[in-house]
């Protein structure tokens, strides 16, 4: 096993080239698809690799729950600087839990406020919140339930009618291909490895631009998009109110503006390996694939190695 065990925790650099070719080369289905698959699977390596670690770090201890056995010499030989990795990874794994956990909680208690401003109001798929300041954001549905547009009356006032339904289409968007499970997936794998924070980043803005293409379709017009993603974001304010927070993420605006402005891009275009976003995709697919293949070989050989020296 040697160094290889260690490898899962620094390839996820492997795929910083390609996070912000991706999201600037790609289009916005396409990278969010990459790049989120590519931080899951990163994710996942580098957290069995500090579990992996720890087991061998505990067993060393004394008083530890674990078999005596797996504190054995043959044990140890296969995690390279064992009492250093296998003690450092302890605390390691404990913020991985300590921050995911933290995460998730957080998006509960956001749900719960804004399900909470919304009793009362009919159930319908457009919720319209008597409030003054402007705002709007999607909330997912769950329980049976179907997601809801929320939507202030202070940014219905500030919107012209076709900049409106660019609001509902890009909302309804987010609702129909489920983005907030994307940006999940890429924030609770940020958590579990910090080097996977440019991809979340990029993540946020590729599910934009994706609802964002997916409104021009509605509308009909690029610009009218445009228009009304520069006009809600120039009223709206940070608010206190932590549910728009939880569920707006508006990503840089100058550059969706930009790109909606330009051509659309291409839906079934892939880049080629002898393009710059070509190489970077090769790249962090070769990365995943040797953090996948690192971690499977050192789980398994650890696992032969306990099991050899636990007795029956």
């Amino acid at each position: 096993m040697g160094v290889f065990v260690l490898l899962p925790l620094v390839l996820p650099l492997t795929a910083w080239p390609v996070a912000r070719l991706a999201e600037q080369r790609l289009h916005p289905r396409a990278a969010t698809w990459l790049l989120t698959v590519t931080a899951g699977a990163l994710a996942l390596c580098s957290t069995l690799c500090l579990t992996l670690l720890m087991v061998v770090g505990t067993a060393q201890l004394p008083g530890n729950p674990l078999p005596d056995a797996w504190s054995d010499d043959e044990v140890r030989e296969a995690v390279p600087y064992d009492e250093v990795a296998g003690q450092a990874a302890i605390p390691a794994l404990l913020a991985v839990v300590a921050g995911c956990s933290r995460l998730l909680w957080r998006r509960h208690r956001v749900r719960r406020h804004a399900e909470r401003s919304l009793a009362g109001l009919p159930p319908r798929t457009v919720a319209v919140l008597p409030d003054p300041e402007p705002y709007a954001y999607a909330l997912p549905g769950r329980g049976g339930r179907r997601g809801r547009v929320v939507v202030s009356d202070g940014m219905l006032s500030r919107l012209a009618a076709r900049e409106r339904r660019a609001l509902f289409a890009h909302e309804r968007a987010h609702l129909a291909h489920r983005h907030q499970r994307f940006l999940l997936l890429v924030q609770l794998a940020a958590r579990a490895n910090p080097f996977l924070r440019p991809l979340r980043t990029a993540v946020s803005y590729t599910v934009e631009r994706w609802a964002d293409e997916e409104a021009a379709g509605v509308v009909g017009s690029r610009r009218t998009v445009a228009r009304a993603i520069g006009r809600a974001a120039l009223v709206s304010r940070p608010r206190p109110d932590p549910a728009p927070a939880g569920f707006a993420a508006p990503g840089p605006v100058p550059r969706r503006v930009a790109a909606l402005l330009g051509p659309a891009p291409a839906v079934h275009a892939w880049p080629s390996l002898f393009t710059a976003v070509g190489a970077a995709a090769w790249t962090a697919a070769a990365g995943t694939m040797m953090s996948a293949l690192s971690s499977a070989n050192s789980a398994v050989t650890l696992f032969l190695v306990l099991k050899a020296a636990t007795p029956l």
